[in-house]
């Protein structure tokens, strides 16, 4: 059998991967010829490969160094590599994305074009933006109301009132419908937001909730929260990467945030996926790994990339080329 270079891996779609890295206390190194991260035991030293083929994104954390040949594999198998702090949380910033966000995506101009076409030419007319971010807010309620209904969400104990999600979702959808600019839209996504928050708080009996900034105190469900939703920015940077449309085009986030549309993409699975898992962890008293583990399970077996590539590809060719959302 033939064996498959690195540029051969990226063959491999990402929305099928499965791996998302967060390393931390090690080095990441190419040993021979396979990425591979080292951890120090006693005098001896670990070994431990990255199967770089099934792999998304690599979160390097506190005490963690990379070598130029291992970013060139990285690089050549599609693999975005980012810097953050202990747990996963922040990103560090150093150029792309945000104030807390820097990945380093791999460089190939080789990608499809069809999508940035039809997403400028729907991006430069403010209309269409804002139809753009109406059809991302839409997607977003459709993918919660989906999630929280599943089954494997009631057996791990999140056993939501589904008519009374019904009920703040078909709100949330009449004020997204009537919205006049994205101010508005941002106000009611944050609107919806504190409501999840509150229907979860219920839904599991957390008691006292009050979401904090970057999880400051001692809250177990703010830390997850912000924990889990920097795994949804790895997929969002991904996304974006796989259809070629840079971060600065964004259609919601972008007065306030330079790599804004990793932030749009991301709001598509939060809510869905990492909110739920965010409380269920806290009651359950689950440590970082553990919660990472669930979460990144939840955005596998739900396939949250897929979703985030397939919605971002069709407001790129419905909205942009046709002038018109998708009915």
């Amino acid at each position: 059998m033939e064996d498959l270079s690195p540029s051969d891996l990226k063959t491999i779609l990402h929305s099928k991967r499965a791996n998302i890295y967060y390393l931390q206390h090690c080095r990441v190194l190419v040993n021979g010829g396979r990425v591979e991260y080292v951890t120090d035991a006693g005098k001896q030293s670990l070994y431990w490969n990255i199967p770089i083929a099934n792999t998304t994104t690599i979160l390097l954390g506190t005490g963690t160094s990379i070598t130029q040949a291992a970013m060139r594999e990285l690089a050549k198998a599609g693999v975005l590599v980012g810097f953050c702090g202990g747990g996963g949380t922040p990103l560090f910033s150093a150029n792309e994305v945000d104030i807390d966000v820097a990945w380093l995506s791999p460089q190939s101009e080789y990608r499809p074009t069809e999508y940035l076409q039809g997403w400028v030419q729907m991006w430069f007319d403010e209309a269409l933006r804002l139809d753009a971010a109406k059809a991302l807010q839409v997607a977003r309620l459709n993918r919660i109301l989906s999630q929280w209904g599943k089954r494997a969400l009631k057996d791990a104990g999140f056993e939501v009132d589904i008519e009374r999600l019904k009920a703040l979702l078909d709100k949330s959808l009449g004020n997204i419908e009537v919205a006049r600019d994205t101010n508005e839209l941002l106000t009611e996504e944050a609107r919806l937001t504190k409501a999840l928050f509150k229907l979860a708080v219920n839904t599991v009996g957390y008691g006292d909730f009050t979401r904090a900034k970057r999880g400051t105190g001692a809250d177990p469900a703010n830390r997850f929260l912000d924990h889990g939703n920097y795994l949804a920015y790895g997929l969002g940077a991904t996304a974006t990467w796989v259809l070629g449309l840079p971060h600065g085009l964004a259609v919601l986030h972008g007065k306030t945030r330079r790599g804004g549309l990793v932030f749009d993409a991301a709001d598509l699975v939060k809510d869905a996926a990492i909110l739920p898992q965010a409380f269920l962890s806290a009651m359950r008293g689950d440590d970082e790994q553990e919660f990472r583990r669930n979460c990144i399970e939840v955005l596998t077996r739900g396939e949250s990339l897929d979703f985030m590539i397939d919605t971002l590809k069709e407001i790129a060719l419905s909205i942009g080329r046709s002038g018109a959302p998708q009915k």
